[in-house]
């Protein structure tokens, strides 16, 4: 059983013992990434700790509104300066991921460093990467895990807006606006407190939800229009997108945020797939409905991982390739969906 007590207790030392702290999220950073990386930075500075940020790639727009992420260093644009930061690092804290290879170009510099390492995370299987590893898969997010350690190190719910905010988007992105995950009783009191600090929660919707361009609504319709593909006989629906389907509506990262989840929302469908050509592998993402483990189908199929009811993994093919494979595996499964929902 996760001792969160016992945990925390072993941070707040290490945070008492190190100043130049070095907290890096994901590549391809998620809200719940940047949201609680950005938590540990507000509190972190207010305790006046010497703190930088790094991220492997670029944020996605929708999260760059947040207080602090102007503050994040991108390895991919920023190398020299990024390497310099990890060099100069005495402990680094490696948030909501639990592989080294998500550091993406980074992950050398970041392996090799001799600084202490620590994990804060909710995801299952993690990797011995670390001095030490702080992971509740039952927590519906990282940003949940973070709100409740610094409440225990602070003596009481840390009051900051910019600290709530981030912690905010950061659940509400990890569980689809509640949509999905593992959220809880638990999840909504700490919601209740973070709408109680007097964070602004249409606000926070619209610039997260609600904020797309004309581009993206019609490659969302085209998508389920024209690339969308029902299987019924496997309670299943994929969409596919080619490179010239993204480039025909001018996408841009983070445009297909969110694609994947709709075609549950389908009478008896209960796995949805969506995969995403890139230069040189298929990107693949997979949610469903029940007890069909996507997390399991990802690691055993396609190099990935995730959670029970939503994962992501990858394809070293090309995109009609990859269909045919997914279908070969899909048959594999097919008496698991029809008895998953």
């Amino acid at each position: 059983m996760f001792d969160l007590a016992k945990y925390t207790k072993e941070l707040s030392e290490l945070f008492e013992s190190y100043e130049n702290i070095l907290l890096v999220s994901h590549i391809n950073p998620d809200g719940d990434a940047i949201g609680s990386q950005l938590a540990l930075y507000q509190f972190l500075t207010y305790k006046g700790k010497k703190v930088e940020m790094m991220c492997p790639n670029n944020l996605q727009e929708f999260l760059k509104w947040m207080h602090g992420a102007d503050k994040i260093k991108i390895f991919i644009r920023n190398r020299k300066k990024c390497i310099k930061l990890i060099g100069d690092a005495d402990l680094i804290i490696l948030i909501d991921f639990n592989q080294a290879s998500r550091l993406g170009e980074s992950e050398k510099y970041v392996i090799d460093s001799k600084a202490t390492k620590v994990i804060i995370d909710h995801h299952l299987e993690p990797h011995d990467i670390a001095n030490l590893l702080i992971s509740d898969p039952s927590r519906c997010s990282t940003s949940e895990l973070v709100y409740e350690m610094i409440a225990i190190i602070n003596g009481e719910p840390f009051k900051n807006r910019s600290f709530s905010e981030a912690v905010y988007v950061g659940i509400i992105t990890d569980t689809g606006n509640f949509e999905h995950g593992s959220y809880s009783g638990r999840t909504l009191r700490i919601i209740a407190d973070l709408l109680d600090s007097g964070i602004e929660k249409e606000k926070i919707l619209n610039v997260v939800y609600n904020n797309f361009s004309v581009d993206r609504m019609r490659l969302l319709g085209f998508a389920l229009n024209k690339r969308m593909t029902v299987l019924s006989e496997y309670k299943t629906a994929y969409i596919y997108l080619t490179k010239k389907d993204l480039s025909d509506f001018s996408h841009v990262k983070g445009d297909t945020e969110g694609f994947v989840n709709l075609p549950l929302s389908i009478n008896g469908i209960s796995f949805a797939v969506l995969l995403v050509e890139k230069d040189n592998f298929v990107k693949l993402s997979f949610r469903s409905k029940g007890n069909f483990a996507v997390n399991e189908f990802a690691s055993k199929y396609f190099y990935g991982g995730g959670h029970l009811n939503a994962s992501g993994g990858e394809y070293y093919d090309t995109l009609e390739n990859t269909i045919k494979y997914f279908m070969k595996v899909l048959e594999e499964n097919k008496m698991q969906l029809e008895n998953s929902f």
